[in-house]
């Protein structure tokens, strides 16, 4: 499983990057695996400010649906549009091409809460 060192991690499988006080959210190389072929995304939060754990969207693959959640509270600012048209590009570059908003963090204390790579690491090999 891949997961890069310059990023946080949830318990959910969401990644966040930091970019000032914006981040990028996506979901990991694990959390896609799991899902399978991803057909389909639906983020209509765009606008919102959203608290810690809410979800921002749904992920949709062949096989399950599953809600994206926020890995801290803060204004979904951007929806990737990419994903409109090839949500698959998350199953080939989950952390790159494949970020599904960008926030503005409301309460950066939060990003304290938030796994390191290698606890989160530690929590995907059980």
């Amino acid at each position: 499983m891949n997961v890069p060192a310059n990023l946080m991690y949830t318990k959910d499988h969401e990644w966040l990057k930091i970019d000032g006080e914006h981040a990028f959210v996506g979901i990991t190389d694990f959390a896609q695996h799991e899902l399978g072929d991803i057909v389909f995304i639906e983020v209509e939060t765009v606008g919102e400010i959203l608290e810690k754990h809410e979800s921002f969207g749904t992920i949709e693959a062949v096989k399950t649906v599953s809600d994206i959640f926020m890995p801290v509270g803060g204004e979904v600012l951007e929806f990737n549009e990419i994903l409109t048209t090839t949500p698959e590009i998350i199953n080939k570059d989950p952390y790159e091409q494949g970020w599904v908003v960008k926030i503005k963090i409301a309460n950066a204390d939060q990003l304290g809460e938030l796994l390191s790579p290698e606890q989160y690491l530690s929590q995907i090999q059980g």
